[in-house]
């Protein structure tokens, strides 16, 4: 199969590093440093180079502010048959592209990502695989996915966004919280190195990325969730009521079973 992947970012790097031994692949980035290192693959700065080259599948790996511009970049040049994919963990804006784009299509979205996960080994990793979509693309990408031992999960677009307000959403917003009140630690615990490790981590993710999947609509209610629960256990600390903190810790301990 001839496959383009759009962004030679990590991601991108990555998925043309695993299909570039099984498949012609074309790694586009208008940046040409940015495909310095790229490895058993065709190198393209010019989306005229595509039309030449006939893909069967493009796999959009642009950073996610830029996920449709860079199918609208590219699309001109692409036969009838060309099978859009995306991968990007946020899909405002996508179902209805894929609506008006004519094209068939396919969406997944891998939990993991360069900052946290180990690449080497993604056996305790997810992905989702979007259920609108091209029967032949799912396929192709479930083969993929299980070769790499993630644990596929499939949901439509609007399961999608649910699950990820609560996955992300509530993680991202728990540690922008703490990091927001960090001040220096001569000496740090265990459990606050962990956390500002985490914190590191997050705050050297995109800002564009951080922001919309905090603005999915689906997150107010989760935050609000972390408030209810702050407000409890402030009132527990405040009345010294360890009798409530048992119980408390009990239920919290129930939780994460």
């Amino acid at each position: 199969m001839k496959i383009v992947i759009l962004g030679a970012g990590k991601m991108g790097s990555f998925f043309a590093d695993v299909l570039s031994f099984d498949h012609e692949i074309a790694l586009y980035d208008i940046d040409p440093h940015r495909l310095r290192f790229a490895f058993n693959t065709l190198r393209m700065t010019r989306p005229e180079e595509i039309q030449d080259f006939t893909p069967d599948l493009v796999i959009n790996a642009a950073t996610v502010k830029y996920t449709i511009e860079a199918f609208q970049t590219v699309l001109p040049y692409l036969p009838a048959h060309t099978i859009l994919s995306d991968i990007a963990s946020v899909k405002t804006g996508l179902p209805e592209f894929y609506a008006q784009a004519r094209h068939p299509f396919v969406s997944t979205h891998p939990m993991f990502g360069p900052t946290f996960a180990n690449l080497s080994d993604l056996s305790t990793q997810n992905t989702i695989i979007i259920t609108e979509g091209d029967h032949m693309g799912k396929i192709f990408f479930k083969d993929i996915y299980q070769r790499l031992r993630l644990n596929i999960f499939e949901y439509s677009f609007k399961e999608h966004d649910e699950t990820i307000a609560y996955s992300l959403s509530v993680p991202f917003t728990s540690t922008l919280v703490f990091a927001s009140i960090m001040k220096h630690q001569e000496a740090p615990g265990t459990t606050f190195k962990k956390h500002m490790d985490i914190a590191r981590g997050l705050l050297s993710e995109d800002d564009y990325l951080l922001t919309e999947i905090l603005f999915n609509p689906n997150t107010p209610d989760q935050v609000r969730g972390i408030q209810k629960q702050l407000s409890s256990l402030l009132d527990i600390i405040e009345r010294k009521d360890s009798i409530k903190m048992k119980e408390y810790l009990t239920q919290v301990r129930k939780n994460i079973k």
